[in-house]
């Protein structure tokens, strides 16, 4: 589908059930190693895996973590996805919430696509040079408007998990 030379795919994320997933863009090799940082850093009982997708030299994915687990399933997605200079963070014991400035904050991170534990899909734009991002598919599609009673069970959840008093 697309344009002469464009082909456009779409690239389902597989994960557990309980992991979370953060979708960026980034520009150095270092970042990675930045990112083990920030998260480790972001809150005390994080597992992660670390995928990046070098896009010159050998480009090759780079892994970090510290969850062999979720070390796998990040390369394994990236490797599918296999987009220039993006990256895929599998997070478990910790939500993006906690840990979303921080990467923010990394000096070689340009965007984040998404952070979700929704099912996901990336839609990915292939050239003769190579593929990039066009955006993400985060879970579903909106099915009507809240009520007062969705207002209700809204702002009880968030007070039941702890995100507001």
């Amino acid at each position: 589908m697309g344009v002469e030379g464009l082909k456009i795919e779409v690239v389902t994320v597989e994960k557990p059930e309980d992991v979370n997933v953060i979708i960026g863009q980034s520009h150095f090799i270092k970042t990675v190693e930045d990112l083990y940082e920030a998260l480790a850093e972001s809150a005390p009982n994080i597992k992660f895996g670390i995928a990046f997708c070098e896009s010159s030299g050998p480009c090759l994915v780079r892994v970090e973590g510290n969850d062999e687990e979720l070390k796998e399933y990040a390369a394994k997605n990236a490797f599918k996805i296999a987009a220039g200079h993006c990256f895929i963070i599998m997070i478990r014991n910790a939500y993006p919430i906690n840990v979303l400035n921080r990467i923010k904050q990394v000096s070689e991170v340009c965007r984040i696509f998404c952070a979700t534990a929704n099912p996901l899909q990336i839609i990915v734009a292939e050239t003769g040079q190579g593929r990039g991002i066009l955006g993400v598919i985060d879970g579903y599609r909106s099915k009507g408007i809240e009520k007062e009673e969705d207002v209700k069970e809204r702002k009880e959840f968030l007070r039941k998990i702890g995100y507001k008093l």
